[in-house]
């Protein structure tokens, strides 16, 4: 395993765990995801929590930190970014949730 591959797999574990448990950042949504409905938020969470779709071409850098998912009949998605921990700029290491507030955005599609 090469270095890049081994730092990719580390930011995928800690993308998962925003994903999947809601730890390790933050989680916004647009007002368009919103407007939806309670209930349409809680299964557009619980679709990106279970989203394992992923392959080379949805995302080539193995971090897991975006998809395009289709739940009832609405194209959604979700974008993580990383920034240093007070939220200025960009993370020094995304590798290292010390140094990293990742800050997972859900939206329509059509909003990107």
């Amino acid at each position: 395993m090469t270095a890049q591959n081994a730092t990719a797999k580390k930011i995928a574990a800690l993308n998962d765990a925003l994903r999947r448990h809601g730890t390790g950042g933050r989680i916004m949504m647009t007002s368009g995801i919103q407007a939806l409905g309670q209930a349409a938020v809680n299964e557009i969470l619980a679709n990106i929590r279970t989203f394992n779709a992923f392959n080379k071409d949805n995302d080539p850098y193995g971090e897991h930190d975006c998809a395009l998912l289709t739940v009832s009949g609405k194209k959604v998605m979700y974008k993580i970014d990383y920034y240093d921990r007070d939220l200025q700029y960009a993370s020094p290491d995304p590798s290292d949730a010390a140094k990293t507030c990742r800050v997972m955005t859900i939206l329509l599609a059509d909003e990107y």
